[in-house]
């Protein structure tokens, strides 16, 4: 059973930052696709940021500059550094792995990143 467990979310001021970790317990952590996306009340969950088993990354539009996204395979674990904070960046954050090939797609609980003053 795959596990994917966010934590690092919490309260900040605009124009701070926050850093997001997800330990996933997947045996061969490395070929996953691994994924950042956030929901915010009323709205769609939205991609924030990719890794590939490559390395090459994706980010949303809105996050590009700010957030950086990167994966150590050693400890299985996918972090998120976000930097410049806005109240629109306010939402729950989920962690996702992913292996379009054969069909799996698996998901966190959520941490809940809240930006205000």
């Amino acid at each position: 059973q795959v596990q994917l467990v966010e934590s690092g979310g919490g309260l900040v001021q605009p124009g701070g930052s926050l850093r997001l970790s997800c330990a996933a317990s997947i045996s061969i952590f490395s070929i996953y696709t691994m994924g950042w996306y956030r929901q915010a009340p009323g709205k769609q969950r939205e991609l924030v940021a990719t890794i590939s088993r490559d390395g090459s990354t994706n980010y949303g539009d809105s996050v590009k500059g700010r957030f950086t996204i990167s994966r150590d395979n050693a400890k299985r674990t996918v972090y998120l550094q976000m930097n410049s904070l806005k109240p629109e960046d306010a939402a729950v954050y989920y962690c996702n792995a992913r292996r379009l090939v054969v069909a799996e797609d698996y998901w966190g609980q959520g941490t809940q990143v809240t930006v205000s003053s």
